[in-house]
């Protein structure tokens, strides 16, 4: 969200972002983990057991504003939003593809190639630099079903494994306990806090990540 502000940072860190920024954009240019799926949609970034992982394409504006208009799914960003903040929204998706050769991605069922959500990766501003984060949206409907800790950790490992990134982000509102333990599922620890401040609210952010080590070495 916009307006980040007041940063407070739990334990030093170093510069990052460059190197994983890089990749990203090459892999997409070169077609490295992607493919194009026919008529569904954009290109596949990620499959799971369960689920694939691809670029969002402007035909996705229905889908999108089944969760972006849902004012309980969105509780997070103070209510549902309008037609044209849902196409902002996924112009801004498609831009971050271009530009970063990252972004949210539209999250489908396997078996059925339904649209029920959204996870991805995305650069965002923390502690005077840029980093990578792990975000993740879904439809109400499919809340409940282990699918966001899914796509999150896949998400995670595409960073680390294909983008070689050393730390991963998510950066929650402090009352989202729902999605504070996808990113505790995710192997996130609070390392700091910011506030962000939209629609005139003042929203107190948790900072958590996960680093590549700590990755190997326990998840």
């Amino acid at each position: 969200m916009p307006d980040v502000g007041d940063p407070v940072l739990l334990r030093p860190r170093d510069a990052r972002g460059q190197a994983a920024g890089s990749k990203a954009r090459d892999a997409r240019s070169s077609g490295v983990g992607t493919r194009d799926v026919g008529g569904r949609g954009g290109k596949v970034v990620l499959e799971t057991e369960r689920l694939v992982l691809r670029e969002m394409v402007p035909d996705d504006f229905d889908a999108l504003c089944r969760t972006l208009q849902d004012a309980e799914a969105m509780y997070a960003y103070e209510g549902a939003f309008s037609d044209a903040e849902v196409r902002a929204w996924l112009d801004r998706q498609i831009a971050r593809y271009r530009d970063d050769g990252i972004g949210l991605w539209a999250v489908e069922l396997k078996e059925t190639g339904e649209f029920i959500g959204q996870c991805g990766l995305t650069w965002q501003d923390f502690d005077g630099g840029r980093v990578m984060e792990v975000g993740y949206l879904f439809e109400r409907a499919f809340w409940h079903n282990g699918y966001a800790t899914e796509a999150a950790r896949a998400c995670r490992d595409h960073a680390f494994d294909v983008l070689g990134a050393d730390e991963v982000f998510s950066i929650v509102r402090d009352t989202n306990e729902a999605s504070l333990a996808v990113a505790h599922r995710n192997g996130m620890r609070q390392c700091g806090a910011l506030v962000k401040h939209y629609r005139g609210v003042r929203m107190p952010h948790l900072v958590l990540s996960v680093t590549r080590v700590e990755r190997d070495g326990v998840y």
